[in-house]
């Protein structure tokens, strides 16, 4: 006899599903979406490993910073920019998001809030302000392969 499993109406998804669809919409290996060639997603451990400590979106690719010419300039969401503040720029990501910034050369991250939209420069994926950028080392290089998590509401530092 066949051992088949059913869904139960209600039931919460296993972490495998969770996973592999994560996976299907992120374009990561073993989803039917070409990742881009500039940045290798992360494999499905650590895609479940970031479930269950609460992040959300893990991407990755080149982020480079922006400083001095844009401090008091007014930022997409209003606000002021202020080039020693933890804050970063994204395409896409909502205004007030808290992200874990790592560069991947050395391993240091910092904790940032989104407030602006950017970069505007090839196929990067995030501008960190002067303070970020410096805090992960990246700073004499000006760009640097990073990941990009997005933290829980409970993560984040208490501002």
């Amino acid at each position: 006899m066949a051992n088949h499993r059913t869904a139960r109406r209600g039931a919460k998804p296993s972490l495998t599903t969770l996973v592999a669809l994560t996976a299907l919409a992120l374009g990561l290996p073993g989803g039917d979406v070409l990742a881009d060639k500039q940045s290798s997603g992360p494999g499905v451990a650590e895609i479940a490993s970031a479930i269950e400590r609460g992040i959300f979106t893990v991407q990755e690719g080149v982020v480079s910073w922006y400083g001095a010419q844009f401090h008091d300039r007014k930022t997409a969401s209003g606000e002021r920019f202020d080039s020693g503040a933890m804050t970063m720029a994204h395409p896409k990501l909502p205004f007030g998001t808290m992200v874990r910034v790592t560069n991947l050369r050395n391993g240091r991250s910092v904790v940032v809030r989104v407030n602006d939209r950017g970069p505007f420069v090839g196929k990067r994926i995030a501008d960190l302000s002067q303070a970020a950028a410096s805090e992960i080392g990246m700073m004499r290089r000006g760009v640097a392969r990073a990941r990009i998590e997005v933290l829980d509401e409970d993560a984040a530092p208490a501002g």
